[in-house]
């Protein structure tokens, strides 16, 4: 029985200037008998439609996103200044108050009066930001694009109910998975849409790393590294990753946070998330590999690997100087 490989066309092309179909599928063979071709990463039927439910709700997500930068963009262009004073612009009170202004109502006091009581922003300061000058045109366009994302959160929630029935064959991967700081119900369900649950189309961790992106790039000549970029990898696992270790380097008394905290100020705070994101999918391997609890580091752990590395580093310094070292541990 012939096996099917799937292989990333990046990884085997021919020399330039011999580009045709006949010599492409030559090509092919001669590496394929070689044994050159890598096998692109294929998960299972049902690993592949949780993965288009996870890609497309991202998508109407974003869409949501859009239309409501249409809505700032309208009220900005009529001199309404709704969302320097309301949190959220499609929130309870936002929403009234958009409705109403679609309807036709233009008293900034009639408006301002459909704020709830739990908006911060006094009656006064909202009817002045809600003076201004808004046309036919308007309007219409702000009915339309609320009228969209309405329909978009309806969409996004029948989605969310067939994730979460897509899942249940999961759901003891799911449960491990968000007991990892910053990883939420949302991320695990891309974490798994993404690798699958099968770690062993991943004989290690850093393979998995380097299949997501998350592994510096190398680029080297006569012994000066021209490049370390990061390559694409899997997108749409590298953006959930990067968004968890956004919320881990707010995590007070968290592992992740010394991490981020540590290479930050040599880096800079990109990078240092760079960093902390390949910790999460290192964490995830092990989580989905094995059923064992996620146990955190210390946020005091890279501290004290730093102690014992400085105490082997001075203590063979001396020796080298001819010195015989004894270490003893101070006492508390």
């Amino acid at each position: 029985m012939s096996e099917l490989v799937l292989a990333n066309a990046a990884h085997i092309k021919n020399v330039p200037g011999r580009k045709s179909d006949v010599n492409d599928a030559t090509w092919i063979a001669d590496l394929l008998a070689q044994g050159l071709i890598r096998a692109s990463f294929v998960p299972p039927g049902p690993i592949q439609e949780l993965r288009d439910l996870t890609r497309t709700r991202k998508q109407l997500v974003r869409d949501m996103v859009q239309h409501k930068q249409r809505i700032q963009k309208v009220l900005e262009d009529a001199n309404v200044k709704l969302d320097s004073v309301v949190s959220d612009l499609l929130g309870a009170s936002g929403r009234r108050i958009l409705r109403a202004m679609t309807a036709g109502e233009q008293t900034p006091d009639n408006l301002a009066a459909l704020a709830g009581e739990r908006l911060t922003a006094s009656r006064e300061t909202l009817a002045e930001a809600l003076n201004g000058r808004v046309t036919r045109h308007h309007r219409f366009l702000m009915k339309q694009n609320l009228e969209m994302v309405e329909h978009l959160e309806k969409a996004v929630d029948e989605f969310e109910t067939q994730i979460e029935a897509a899942l249940e064959p999961f759901r003891a991967v799911i449960e491990r998975l968000v007991t990892i700081p910053g990883v939420s119900a949302t991320v695990a369900s891309v974490i798994v849409a993404e690798i699958g649950v099968d770690m062993k189309r991943f004989s290690t961790v850093g393979h998995l790393i380097s299949w997501s992106g998350l592994c510096p790039g190398l680029n080297q000549s006569a012994g000066k590294v021209k490049s370390r970029t990061l390559r694409n990898g899997a997108p749409w696992l590298k953006t959930a990753l990067v968004q968890s270790a956004w919320s881990d380097s707010r995590n007070q008394n968290g592992y992740l946070r010394a991490l981020y905290l540590r290479i930050k100020p040599r880096r800079g705070p990109k990078k240092a998330i760079m960093a902390v994101a390949p910790s999460i999918l290192t964490a995830v391997y092990h989580l989905v590999r094995d059923p064992l609890p996620y146990k955190e580091l210390s946020p005091f752990y890279l501290m004290r690997l730093d102690h014992e590395r400085a105490a082997v580093r001075l203590t063979q310094r001396l020796r080298n100087l001819g010195y015989e070292v004894r270490i003893k541990k101070a006492a508390a």
